[in-house]
């Protein structure tokens, strides 16, 4: 009898006891706490990058409506895509790399600045095809003076965290799985000032 009541005594210790709980417990919530900080952190992180490349859309097209960027005028100020890509890749580089090769061959970033006859023939949605980013149609061939302009810029931005990759992808494959990025997009639309000094 006397075996049964130390038993309870010893199950009774070890209920009062909490030693290694707190470690316990951390163990349980760490992993779940820790994802949802990554995901809290990677979220600010892309939406910093979407403006970033938001800024550089605005002051690249601010650079091509004033003329101090130009396209097939005879100018000391014109600009190749390639040499346009790179000063884009420039605006944006405080936070996002272009690779040695983006501005020949993009992966990452794509640019399409296109004259248009008036706004309402500009398009208003993302280009997709099969679930990706459709760049066929994208050009380099910005107006003159006094015409109307668009200049839009896509970045492929890379998402990591796992968890917040299915709400914070915005482009669905058509084969149903999550893509590894988000897809930073940025317009602006503009006529150009009638003349260019």
């Amino acid at each position: 009898m006397r075996s049964v009541f130390r038993f309870f005594g010893q199950i009774r210790k070890l209920r009062k006891s909490s030693d290694g709980a707190a470690a316990i417990e951390f163990a349980i919530l760490a992993i779940p706490y820790f994802m949802i900080i990554f995901a809290i952190v990677e979220t600010f992180i892309a939406f910093t990058g979407e403006q970033l490349v938001s800024n550089a859309v605005e002051n690249m097209s601010r650079k091509l409506r004033t003329g101090q960027i130009t396209y097939k005028i005879d100018s000391t100020t014109d600009k190749e895509a390639e040499q346009f890509r790179q000063l884009f890749c420039n605006e944006i580089a405080i936070m996002i790399t272009c690779s040695t090769t983006e501005a020949k061959t993009p992966q990452k970033l794509f640019i399409d600045a296109r004259t248009f006859t008036n706004f309402a023939d500009m398009p208003s949605s993302v280009p997709v095809k099969n679930g990706d980013l459709d760049t066929s149609a994208f050009k380099y061939e910005p107006g003159g003076p006094g015409t109307i302009n668009m200049l839009r810029a896509y970045y492929k931005w890379q998402v990591i965290t796992d968890l917040i990759r299915p709400y914070i992808s915005n482009i669905r494959p058509t084969d149903a799985s999550v893509p590894s990025y988000f897809l930073i997009v940025a317009t602006s639309a503009y006529q150009n000032e009638p003349r260019f000094n």
